[in-house]
């Protein structure tokens, strides 16, 4: 995936209409996310197996299901404004082997829990901002700047932070790697102002307003499955 497909995929994210609150997976009277949810299609010329990614009974609640198979797929709520911690629980179940973000071939992710942050272009690296620049110049919506995802990582150590491999605008932090028990339910809280200093704070020392929240799983690069969920999650501004 190039890095403009990574830009479209954030600014289709940024399109949607803009929310305080989260809207709970258990709140779906079907299998689709409920909205302001949406999917997260790419262009069609860089169109990928799509991830499925619906809600399912597990456990006694209703809750996100992740399917990657070979494939790449993302669920987006849009978000206005501040966000200072984020909560969840996520399991997985079937995880990523040769996943790493050490290169392009194997950025790929089981679950993966995101914020985008509308940080000011002009405290881009000179090289990331003359990308932006274009990307933006061919998009009609105002693209985001700094997107900061949660996953669950294989053998990155916990807490550490990583560029993205395809685009510096892009940073992972790992919450649960190999160390952590399969198809067990993990709760993670995270003071999202903090986590974006940690990741984006040589280029901004301040943070900026979370433009949307974002799940998804992606297994596309290293052509293998994986099986996670991840439960009602809360935002507090």
């Amino acid at each position: 995936m190039t890095k403009a497909v990574k830009f479209f995929f954030l600014a289709l994210v940024v399109n949607a209409a803009s929310a305080a609150e989260l809207t709970t997976f258990s709140s779906a009277t079907g299998t689709t996310a409920p909205a302001p949810w949406q999917y997260i299609v790419l262009p069609e010329r860089y169109a990928k197996p799509l991830t499925a990614i619906d809600v399912h009974p597990l456990d006694g609640k209703k809750i996100l299901r992740l399917r990657a198979d070979k494939s790449w797929g993302t669920v987006a709520h849009p978000w206005a404004g501040a966000a200072k911690t984020i909560e969840f629980q996520w399991r997985l179940d079937k995880a990523l082997p040769q996943a790493s973000f050490k290169a392009k071939v194997t950025e790929d992710a089981a679950i993966k829990v995101c914020a985008s942050f509308d940080m000011p272009a002009d405290r881009m690296p000179a090289g990331e901002r003359a990308l932006f620049k274009f990307v933006q110049f061919f998009s009609r919506e105002k693209l985001p700047t700094a997107t900061l995802c949660y996953v669950w990582a294989n053998a990155e150590e916990l807490g550490s932070i990583h560029h993205s491999p395809t685009t510096a605008r892009v940073r992972y932090m790992a919450l649960d790697n190999t160390s952590s028990p399969l198809k067990t339910w993990k709760t993670h809280k995270r003071n999202l102002s903090d986590d974006f200093l940690k990741a984006f704070g040589a280029e901004s020392p301040t943070v900026p307003a979370v433009t949307a929240i974002i799940v998804g799983a992606d297994a596309d690069n290293t052509q293998d499955t994986s099986l996670g969920f991840v439960a009602d999650m809360v935002v507090q501004p």
